[in-house]
């Protein structure tokens, strides 16, 4: 996984209590939510609307992918379809690159999606009849670029995505996990700074598909690019995102890394989803060892500084085989030559257990 992101880094995709209410009585619903507090299912019950997405906010930083992970319904597709406006908010506000979305004209809507939003659907939608290389160049022909470039950015995308030999095949004659990579090609043609995934690779074969996620997680980062990934699989989730929003009936949960999703979930809905997720190469020395300090009241006799050592990258396979080695005693996590905290048996087996592991070392 990646390093998370700080808060100085650039949003370009900042999110603010939108909410999404379906129905003809939405205008009304929204007033009664907001003056009086009104749950999903007095909605439906007393306007017979649907709050498809519930004050979510979410920011999303240059060079980061981020996954909405959520079960069918959670509202995932219908918060990722407002970030382009192909789905109007009920309320609160979307920017992009610091424009307000609600604020852009028709005009201004379309020369902000052609140039610095790209989508990639899970039904690719490709032109039967047209070659690989003609829907990759689709998106660059509507916008009226003359058919030499077009068709020769074109063809640079599909090879950065493995095509390079495919260009004048039709898009029967590729199999699935080929037609989303002309998809993806098409969304990159165009240089976007933000890609938006909605389910993409959910219906390819399991080994396909985790060849695409490696696939995508490493073309997006060495283009630079940002992405909003929706999913409804928490490994995929894991797999490809630097963060991770869980929603439920609308309502994002929980956000953060995999690594802080999975050592303090939000609430139990969370827990059982993470449940059966392997530590063994998530979570990291700097999440699970005890202070300095501590472990030295503890255990007043050890020489810390004489500990093996590792980094606070280090996963928990990695400290197995440390401490199998250091007969107990611990592992010293060392941070630019300094120890910064020390993992003992017992916080190791913590993390494994899944409990808390911020508590010090005991013998």
């Amino acid at each position: 996984m990646a390093t998370p992101k700080t808060d100085t880094e650039e949003v370009l995709v900042d999110c603010r209590s939108v909410w999404k209410v379906f129905g003809d009585q939405a205008p009304a619903a929204m007033r009664a939510i907001a003056e009086r507090g009104l749950g999903k299912r007095e909605v439906l019950q007393q306007f017979n609307c649907v709050v498809g997405v519930s004050d979510a906010t979410i920011q999303v930083r240059r060079g980061e992918i981020f996954c909405i992970m959520g079960l069918s319904g959670s509202g995932k597709s219908t918060l990722i379809r407002m970030l382009n406006r192909l789905i109007e908010p009920s309320g609160g506000l979307v920017f992009v690159k610091g424009r307000d979305l609600a604020k852009l004209g028709a005009a201004e809507l379309r020369q902000m999606r052609a140039h610095h939003i790209g989508m990639v659907f899970q039904s690719v939608a490709l032109l039967p009849h047209r070659t690989v290389l003609e829907n990759a160049a689709f998106g660059l022909e509507v916008q009226g670029i003359a058919k030499a470039d077009r068709n020769r950015t074109a063809e640079a995308a599909l090879a950065k995505v493995g095509l390079a030999d495919w260009l004048q095949r039709l898009p029967a004659e590729l199999s699935g996990g080929m037609q989303q990579r002309v998809g993806l090609a098409r969304a990159l043609a165009a240089d976007p700074e933000i890609i938006l995934m909605d389910e993409p690779f959910s219906a390819l074969d399991p080994l396909i598909r985790r060849q695409l996620q490696d696939e995508f997680r490493q073309l997006t980062k060495d283009l630079g690019k940002s992405a909003v990934f929706i999913t409804h699989d928490l490994d995929e989730a894991i797999r490809i995102g630097d963060r991770i929003a869980i929603m439920r009936d609308g309502v994002i949960i929980q956000v953060g890394t995999a690594e802080e999703i999975i050592l303090n979930p939000a609430d139990d809905y969370v827990r059982e989803f993470v449940a059966g997720i392997s530590r063994l190469h998530l979570i990291k020395a700097h999440s699970v060892m005890v202070p300095v300090d501590a472990y030295r009241v503890e255990r007043p006799g050890v020489d810390v500084s004489a500990l093996p050592g590792t980094s606070p990258q280090a996963d928990i396979d990695e400290l197995i085989d440390l401490t199998l080695d250091a007969f107990g005693e611990g592992i010293a996590v060392r941070d630019d030559g300094a120890v910064v905290g020390v993992v003992t048996p017992r916080s190791l087996l913590l993390a494994v257990k899944g409990a808390q592991t911020s508590e010090p070392a005991r013998t």
